[in-house]
Parts: C-alpha cells; structure tokens; sequence
C-alpha cells in the first residue's frame, strides 16, 4: 500500500510539472509531525492528490461511499488513503475512523462544504468542528483555485493543463470547550475555519464567505 500511495504522489508531481502551470505557497506553514486537519475548499475530483503534493505528508481522506463501488476503483482509493463515507446519514464508523486516525497522529484533509463547490465556498458542515475538539488536533487552512474546469477526474490527474495555486495558511487550534457544545457555538467555530480558508482565496472563490478585502492571509494571491 505504501508503495502504490508512494508511487501515485511521485507520478501525479510529474504530471503536474510537466502540463500544469503549478505553484505552491506557504508550504513551510505545514507542521512536521503530529496529528493535523487540514481544511480546503473543494473545487474538483483531483483536490485530495494536490493536497497531498503541497503538504508533503501521508495525507488521508474521507471520500463518498459511492466512490467505492468500482471495482478497480475501490482498491486504488484504500491505498491513496481514502476512507468511505456515508454521507445521508451519521457515519459512526467513518467518525471513529478518523478519530483513531488523528489521535495517532495521522494527517485527516477535510472539505467542510461536504462536497465540490466550483463556483466559490457554499455553507460548511460543523463535522469538522467535532473532530477538531474531541482530538485537539490543530487546522491547517488551506486554498485551491485553478481546478475547478477539469470537468472530470482522468483530465485533473494525467494532463492538468491550467493555472493551479495551492495557498497553505497558518495552523491554529480550536479553544478546548468541555462539555457538549451548543449549536450556535458550533456554527460561530465553523465560521472561523472557513473565514480562514477564505483568507487564502481570491474574492471569486469566497462565495457565502465573503471578507474585507484587507482582511486576507498574507500568503493569499
């Protein structure tokens, strides 16, 4: 599995250096070690392979359980490090998944919107606000622009032709809440993941997250 997670992040670099116009900022904002969050917008299929490029960890994801049906696809997906998702109702298994991940410190990439949002960040889920509170794992925001006209998952991953920017934030932790949280407290915690990521992007891609334009991360473009 090693080999294969190993070989696949070697290839699509490649690949990426030779059709894309492809940049990376803020990569020493990345912890070395430890367990990590790190949060992004979602624009297409191919996001979990760029950030797994930009953050130079064995990043592990959570992808829809529908994913998994193929075949082929199926035993790819366990080896990039993905985990299946059931996404209508509560997925208990996926949650413990992860929190055993994180609290071993592994690498978990979120996409708070729950799915891809090409046209600028639509309303977060408060999920990843519950990890970040029960495992203390600190968030990683981070901003992906450029992908969201690949149109298919075989076009991002073999011939990447476009302006991809990957903008990496500074980590920060959720203050520690004991006890069970109220709704409004979630929300008010969500809102700041995103408004985070936000910072990194440029306005188009804010969608329902709109800030002050001189409010943005230094390492947004």
């Amino acid at each position: 599995m090693a080999i294969l997670y190993k070989t696949a992040v070697t290839l699509q670099k490649l690949l990426l250096n030779i059709f894309a116009d492809w940049e990376v900022t803020g990569g020493e904002n990345v912890p070395p070690g430890g367990p990590l969050i790190v949060a992004s917008n979602h624009l297409s299929q191919c996001d979990p392979s760029y950030i797994t490029i930009a953050v130079k960890r064995h990043v592990r994801f959570l992808a829809k359980r529908e994913l998994f049906a193929h075949p082929i696809a199926s035993p790819l997906l366990y080896a990039y490090g993905a985990h299946p998702l059931n996404r209508s109702n509560v997925d208990v298994n996926a949650y413990k998944w992860a929190i055993n991940l994180l609290t071993t410190d592994g690498t978990l990439a979120l996409f708070p919107e729950g799915t891809r949002s090409p046209k600028g960040l639509r309303k977060a889920r408060t999920g990843i606000v519950k990890l970040a509170l029960l495992t203390g794992a600190p968030i990683l925001p981070l901003a992906i622009t450029g992908t969201e006209n690949f149109g298919n998952w075989a076009r991002g991953v073999f011939v990447p032709t476009a302006k991809i920017r990957v903008t990496v934030g500074t980590p920060f932790s959720l203050p520690v809440i004991e006890g069970r949280i109220s709704n409004a407290v979630a929300e008010s915690l969500l809102n700041t993941i995103m408004e985070r990521i936000a910072f990194l992007l440029p306005p188009k891609y804010r969608g329902v997250y709109q800030i002050p334009t001189g409010n943005r991360d230094k390492n947004a473009r």
